[in-house]
């Protein structure tokens, strides 16, 4: 009976939580008049928002259910994630990156690229981006699949769908505002449900030295940062090249989904000053995202986890007490959903703008643009369920998506840097770089290299395409440069100065 008693709670509180976020979500439809409001909140977003928001779209399925299984699996080198590349690579996007797009008003990151090279870049790019947010959709779906069905014992599938139906009629109906102001909601709510977890956990053992102390004798290996050149998922120096030096300056510096919040900033100031807010509740975020593997390493009984996946909700269905339990519960689904919309948001976003708008429809009005938009967000959802199962194949939800990122994350990455900082690569520079890099990482991945190798070396291949190809092909006019390059940024009287010098040879 008291278990019966307890589960109900729980439920109670997960179902309050769904209609509370799916309500609160619908008030912000009547503020979508236009396609900038949908895809941009109307350039309208504050700081601090813009903050909040990145952090609860990056904290999302893949760090609190994969992070948690890659803490069970691998141990502390998962916390790399967040310790070797983020808040450098945040940093390096505030203060280089941001000011280039939020100045040239773009959309997409496509789109800049686009300005920068030429416009089959754009297309390259926002079809390959945007075929891997839709993709990734799937394996958000799966992790809020194997939240529910292990916490609650609803079947994966009816899971996926109510995650679908709620997730998807805030963002159909509210856009980029309805997604920022959920997504600043889920992460206190979020971080609340995190710390319980740890606390909680800690006392469990008798305290944090006897927990260390005691994972330190039966599994020494989960603790070390750095794991041997010869583990499968995380060597030392695949971490470093792969991980430090391309997936995460590129995730952080490249990535539409959290890039578009400082795209829908107010001033460039916000924008920037957004990115670095973001960068200080994310030094806390290893604490949240190893902990419960490492819980669920020390007091899962065997057989009670069989996939790593499921450590996160077996700490959390085991560990806390009625109430409790099902509030931390609600915190990790709100860490689920806030990566779900963003993704949704920012997948309409780049197929609406780069593809569609650009090619299919050029001289639409904004209405259909802004419809069009709502009926791809629906479409997406529908895929992402239809995707969801196929994460299972994978050895885990985060070893799936950096899989998927490292097919063309390096390439992309090294397309930016040269387009931004070296006014001499050009369009076709930009072009081949971009192709070649992504086709070797691909052939890599056939040959079955580790994920953190592809990136950094299809990073390699990309920049040197690049720069070959731009010193065999005559150099960009100073005139489509500026504001798009480094060196073209300086005021109007060496602008021109610039150029005349360029006309006169």
């Amino acid at each position: 009976m008291k278990e019966l008693l307890v589960q109900h709670i729980d439920v109670f509180l997960v179902i309050v939580y769904l209609l509370s976020i799916f309500t609160f979500g619908l008030l912000f439809r009547k503020l979508v008049e236009s396609t900038e409001d949908y895809f941009l909140a109307g350039r309208a977003l504050s700081w601090w928002v813009i903050g909040m928001s990145i952090i609860g779209t990056n904290i999302g399925a893949y760090d609190y259910i994969g992070a948690a299984g890659g803490a069970y699996r691998f141990g502390i080198a998962q916390a790399n994630y967040e310790w070797l590349g983020a808040i450098p690579a945040m940093i390096v996007s505030a203060l280089i990156i941001v000011p280039y797009y939020w100045k040239n008003k773009v959309y997409t990151v496509p789109e800049f690229l686009g300005k920068r090279y030429k416009e089959s870049v754009r297309v390259i790019e926002a079809v390959i981006y945007g075929v891997f947010l839709v993709m990734l959709l799937g394996i958000f779906f799966w992790a809020s699949g194997i939240m529910l069905h292990t916490y609650l014992g609803w079947s994966i599938g009816m899971s996926i769908v109510v995650t679908a139906v709620v997730v998807g009629v805030y963002t159909i109906s509210g856009g980029l505002a309805a997604v920022a102001i959920t997504d600043v909601v889920q992460l206190g709510i979020m971080f609340v449900g995190g710390f319980a977890v740890a606390a909680v956990g800690f006392i469990k053992a008798g305290g944090i030295a006897p927990f260390f102390a005691a994972l330190r004798a039966t599994h020494p290996q989960h603790l070390k940062i750095f794991l041997p050149l010869d583990n499968p998922a995380y060597p030392w120096l695949g971490m470093i090249l792969g991980l430090g030096l391309v997936l995460s300056p590129a995730w952080w510096c490249a990535n539409q989904s959290i890039i578009q919040r400082a795209l829908g900033a107010r001033s460039e100031w916000d924008a920037k000053a957004g990115m670095m807010f973001a960068a200080f509740p994310k030094t806390l975020i290893p604490i949240l995202v190893v902990l419960p593997g490492f819980f669920a390493l020390k007091f899962a009984p065997p057989g009670a986890i069989t996939n790593p996946d499921q450590a996160l909700p077996w700490v959390v269905k085991n560990f806390l007490p009625p109430g409790l339990g099902g509030l931390v519960f609600v915190a990790f689904i709100a860490a689920l959903h806030s990566s779900v919309d963003s993704t949704l948001n920012s997948a309409a976003t780049l197929w609406t703008r780069d593809i569609y708008q650009k090619y299919i429809k050029k001289d639409a009005s904004d209405k259909h643009y802004l419809v069009f938009g709502r009926i791809l967000t629906f479409a997406f959802i529908v895929f992402g369920v239809a995707f969801a199962p196929f994460t299972e194949k994978f050895p885990g939800i985060y070893v799936a998506m950096q899989t998927l990122l490292s097919f063309f994350q390096g390439p992309t990455l090294a397309t930016l840097l040269l387009g931004v900082l070296w006014w001499r690569s050009t369009g076709w520079g930009g072009l081949w770089g971009l192709v070649l890099g992504v086709i070797s990482a691909v052939i890599l991945s056939l040959f079955r290299v580790n994920f953190l190798y592809v990136a950094w070396w299809s990073f390699v291949i990309s920049l040197g395409v690049n720069v070959f190809v731009s010193l065999l092909t005559p150099p960009e006019p100073p005139e489509k440069l500026r504001g798009l390059v480094y060196r073209y940024l300086e005021k109007d009287s060496e602008f021109k100065a610039a150029v005349e010098r360029r006309i006169n040879g």
